[in-house]
């Protein structure tokens, strides 16, 4: 049976991330992280839960995020008067789950995968002059009880890790990322285009309800962060994969 992932030391995270992040939180259970700090949250505040019963996912899907199975968590993000791209703030959190879980990579705009598997999904509420983006990792489960086939876990792609330790990994590579949104550094975007898996693939993209579904191949992410697909820019939409790149 697996142990429950939870916070051991809330206030050794607290202490490692102190440069990016002054004000981290614990809960053990709540309906949404994003919208409890919607509520009420200065930039730099992190809430961390084990349970989130009313977590919501891209295009407003339901996101499962079982009792002590996930690294859940949100952060406020403060946005300046001039804000670089909002469509590159979305793909900062994704580099940076890929800075320490290398095997990982991004399926656009911020699907995180290992093997064409997610095992993270990313949600950010923007709400000025602050972003919240929220995060959810799958640090701990059977294969059971994953919520889709094309889900998976840490564990069972052979990865154990110290759930404190993760943690801080996390964020501090998120407020590394960040950072660099913030100030307009191209490492960003550059870093994103060599792990995302859609480059080069065959794609189908929904669009909006009603809209006609677009199908091609992705020749490339835009400096703005959009999906390329046969040169046509596009700024939403759920991408598929529809065959290995080549």
């Amino acid at each position: 049976m697996l142990g429950a992932m939870t916070v051991r030391d809330i206030q050794a995270i607290q202490d490692a991330v102190a440069e990016y992040w002054p004000d981290v939180k614990w809960v053990e259970s709540t309906g949404s992280t994003n919208a409890d700090l919607l509520k009420e949250g200065a930039p730099g505040t992190v809430l961390i839960a084990d349970e989130q019963t009313a977590g919501k996912g891209r295009l407003d899907r339901h996101w499962v995020s079982p009792k002590g199975a996930q690294l859940a968590m949100s952060v406020v993000v403060e946005v300046g008067d001039n804000p670089p791209p909002f469509g590159l703030l979305s793909i900062a959190p994704g580099v940076a789950v890929t800075d320490v879980v290398p095997q990982a990579q991004l399926k656009w705009p911020n699907d995180v995968q290992i093997g064409g598997k997610k095992i993270a999904g990313i949600l950010s509420a923007l709400d000025i002059p602050r972003v919240i983006v929220g995060i959810g990792i799958n640090v701990a489960m059977r294969a059971e009880d994953l919520p889709v086939e094309t889900a998976t876990a840490l564990n069972l792609e052979g990865l154990e890790v110290d759930f404190d330790d993760f943690a801080t990994d996390i964020l501090l590579a998120m407020g590394e990322r960040l950072a660099q949104w913030r100030d307009g550094d191209p490492q960003l975007l550059e870093d994103y285009r060599a792990v995302c898996a859609t480059i080069g693939q065959q794609v189908r993209l929904e669009l909006r309800e009603g809209e006609e579904a677009v199908t091609g191949t992705v020749t490339g992410v835009s400096d703005e962060g959009e999906v390329l697909i046969d040169g046509v820019a596009y700024s939403v939409g759920d991408v598929h994969h529809l065959r290995p790149a080549s």
